[in-house]
């Protein structure tokens, strides 16, 4: 198999156009340079086909070239995909976003999810007139930009105090997060936060969670109370705007977003990844009132600078996210992703089982938020496991640096994951008793956010 590593390096610094594609983040064995996708597969330079759980880092929900919504996309090409003023898609995306997201009434688009964030900070700063924003640690990654990575290992490149107005707390714990409103008082413009990971914001097992099961029509005791039900009580008292970063969970959880799912209602939010199948559409949305502070149609007030992008109405992304929204709309598409997780689920419980690694391979969070945890002969949390378990999977043919479903994977992927899950994890077994460095072939992966490489 032809190597394109080194080029890719000696091109484009870090190999690729996001650290989480990076070598560093892959076994050794995995393909270098990916050709094509279609369905739940995808196909290296050489023709090696491999069943996918990464689907371009969640950004694919349908399944790569959907012909359905590449055709809508060709479509807004041939009417010249970018003009000089407002087009007409993207009045009918803005519109069909404003009427399926209960929370939304005015949204702006743009192409990463990094560029949304940062103006949903930006727009609170402005509404608020306070400085300071309030991420949870728990959550991996916000924006590229300097507010969010000036929290991380990296601060290389990023002035002395630029990170010393984002302020951190934990998830599900309000204590700390009424710890920093009592430090900073009236200064925090805003909390943004993930509505859900592999983490819930209530004490229910995650696994018993349901796409059939939103909180709005629950009775369960967590029901109007959950964390978020919290942090927006905290908001509220404070002034403070609410904001929910839906990049993942938008488009999987729920068609209305996590939002919905777990019955509450944020001032601003944003969504991307799943949006369009792969195709490049973010957005920030919210109230009214909030986000008008980026309009200019109101004459005498002060102006802000909000998101001014050449591409963020590209007509081609624009017809996609509408395109998939019908196609999510029509088929259900939430409800099957819920559904794959749950068998996926019990394939890896059963596996684990037969192989008697409850200690030392555990699956984690909701269905629709799988998460696999690998640790050591010792029980402590292991790359090198990790590292070892997708080697093997990807040796069987399935690609699985984490678990993103679609809804191309049906019941012969969910068959092919079985015997590559069952595989991958015997040879596991052996190496808890031989040692993996018998085992694993090349360096192990290594955290994105690092100090040094």
């Amino acid at each position: 198999m032809k190597n394109y590593q080194d080029r890719l390096h000696r091109a484009i610094p870090g190999g690729a156009h996001t650290y989480s594609r990076g070598s560093d983040q892959f076994p050794a064995n995995a393909p270098t340079i990916l050709a094509k996708g279609l369905g739940a597969y995808v196909w290296d330079s050489e023709g090696n086909k491999y069943l996918d759980y990464g689907m371009a880092l969640r950004a694919v929900t349908l399944g790569y070239a959907d012909e359905r919504v590449n055709a809508a996309a060709y479509r807004q090409i041939e009417l010249g995909n970018n003009l000089t003023r407002a087009s007409l898609i993207e009045l009918e995306a803005a519109e069909l976003l404003i009427d399926l997201i209960p929370s939304v009434d005015m949204v702006k688009f743009t192409k990463n999810g990094s560029n949304a964030t940062t103006a949903a900070v930006k727009i609170a700063r402005a509404y608020t007139g306070r400085s300071y924003v309030a991420i949870p640690k728990q959550h991996p990654f916000f924006s590229f930009d300097d507010w969010f990575i000036g929290t991380t290992a990296l601060q290389r490149g990023i002035p002395f105090d630029w990170n010393h107005y984002t302020l951190v707390f934990d998830y599900n714990d309000i204590d700390s997060l009424n710890k920093l409103f009592s430090e900073y008082p009236g200064q925090i413009a805003a909390v943004m936060m993930e509505p859900a990971t592999t983490l819930i914001p209530c004490a229910l097992n995650p696994a018993d969670l349901t796409a059939n099961a939103p909180c709005a029509n629950c009775s369960c005791e967590f029901k109007g109370h959950n964390f978020l039900k919290q942090v927006q009580a905290v908001c509220n008292r404070e002034q403070s705007l609410f904001i929910l970063d839906e990049m993942i969970t938008g488009f999987r959880w729920h068609l209305q977003g996590a939002q919905t799912y777990f019955d509450v209602v944020p001032d601003l939010c944003t969504f991307g990844k799943g949006m369009a199948n792969g195709f490049s559409v973010s957005a920030v949305g919210g109230r009214r009132e909030i986000m008008e502070v980026g309009s200019i149609d109101k004459i005498g007030s002060e102006r802000t600078f909000l998101l001014s992008t050449t591409h963020g109405g590209e007509m081609c992304g624009l017809g996609a996210f509408v395109e998939s929204t019908h196609i999510y709309q029509a088929e259900n598409v939430c409800e099957k992703l819920w559904a794959y997780g749950k068998q996926l689920r019990a394939i890896f419980q059963a596996a684990i089982f037969d192989n008697g690694l409850e200690k030392f391979f555990v699956l984690d969070g909701p269905d629709i938020s799988l998460n696999y945890l690998t640790f050591d002969q010792s029980g402590d949390p292991s790359l090198r496991f990790r590292t070892l378990f997708a080697q093997e999977m990807i040796r069987n043919g399935a690609l699985m640096p984490w678990i993103a479903v679609s809804a191309s994977h049906g019941e012969e992927e969910l068959s092919f994951t079985n015997q590559a899950v069952r595989k991958a994890l015997e040879v596991y077994k052996e190496a808890l008793s031989v040692g993996v460095e018998h085992y694993l072939k090349g360096a192990e992966i290594k955290p994105v956010f690092r100090r040094f490489n």
